[in-house]
């Protein structure tokens, strides 16, 4: 009842480990698969090494809500190169997280994340913590990259998007009309917490970028309004705490899912999440989690009487 096909890619369970969260070694990638995903994202991979941003980089604002500036540290992807062959010893569906400074450095890492056996890439543009930002949040830099990766990526390329714009649609419509197979939404927030009493923000860098329960609703409203002009698969991504929130979210209009800050939590709320998933669609009499794509978009919102 939970496989889903997307993009070429068949997954055991809609629910994919999003990119931030625990996708930097095989050990704890091959755990969350193990508890139920269909699918790991990967930390985001760079050109070269880069350590981010220094500590605090991360905080709890709000109950299952974090504030997080990382930075994009990663080992690079001349050394993340090896732990891609490993992953692929086992078989489950990878996609990788990759950035870059330019779009010949985007090239360069996503070539040999293909190479290495990636089922999948996620472009990062959108970063609200890093200098990739920019790209993400202009039509013509987004439609640039993906145009030119997808002249030499052979696999499916998902685009991650930036929700710190006036309109995401037309960010993904770039994407789509670039060859996007599929875009992600959304990336986290810009926000910042600053302490009443030293006077100056908690995140070393600053800004950062939030996350967890308190973006969800923000989340589904971008599928909901995405799912109304692509014809390409959205993956909903941002606050996904519990089964009711993936519903949401396919009801909105997505074809799969990313979680990400609730895995704090423990990597069984991903069987959890499936138990339910799989009761809800019995009660409801589905034969398919697919089924119950977009229906939200049935029901005609209320519109604001004429007393004219």
């Amino acid at each position: 009842m939970l496989e889903i096909n997307i993009s070429g890619l068949k997954l055991k369970s809609p629910i994919i480990l999003a990119s931030g969260i625990l996708g930097v070694s095989c050990s704890t990638m091959k755990r969350v698969i193990n508890s139920g995903a269909g699918a790991v994202t990967t930390k985001s991979i760079g050109p070269k090494p880069r350590i981010g941003y220094k500590n605090p980089s991360i905080i709890e604002v709000y109950p299952e809500t974090f504030l997080n500036s990382v930075g994009l540290g990663n080992p690079g992807i001349d050394d993340f190169v090896s732990e891609i062959k490993e992953i692929k010893n086992y078989n489950f569906p990878l996609i990788v997280s990759v950035f870059g400074d330019n779009i010949d450095s985007y090239l360069e890492v996503a070539l040999k994340a293909e190479n290495a056996g990636a089922d999948a890439l996620e472009i990062n543009i959108s970063c609200p913590h890093a200098e990739i930002s920019c790209i993400g949040i202009n039509k013509d830099l987004t439609h640039s990259v993906i145009t030119e990766l997808k002249k030499r990526i052979k696999i499916p390329i998902f685009v991650k998007l930036n929700p710190n714009v006036t309109d995401i649609c037309e960010i993904a419509l770039a994407s789509e009309n670039a060859g996007a197979d599929a875009v992600v939404a959304i990336n986290t927030l810009e926000a910042m917490i600053i302490d009443v009493n030293v006077k100056r923000p908690i995140l070393s860098h600053g800004s950062g970028g939030l996350s967890g329960r308190a973006i969800h609703p923000i989340a589904v409203k971008k599928v909901y309004d995405l799912y109304k002009v692509l014809k390409i698969p959205i993956i909903g991504c941002g606050g996904i705490c519990e089964w009711k929130d993936v519903v949401e979210f396919f009801l909105a209009g997505a074809s799969a899912v990313q979680i990400g800050t609730a895995l704090y939590q423990g990597f069984d709320i991903i069987s959890k999440i499936n138990y339910n998933l799989i009761n809800y669609l019995e009660e409801k009499d589905y034969h398919s989690i697919s089924d119950i794509r977009g229906l939200a978009h049935q029901y005609k919102v209320q519109e604001v009487p004429d007393f004219d």
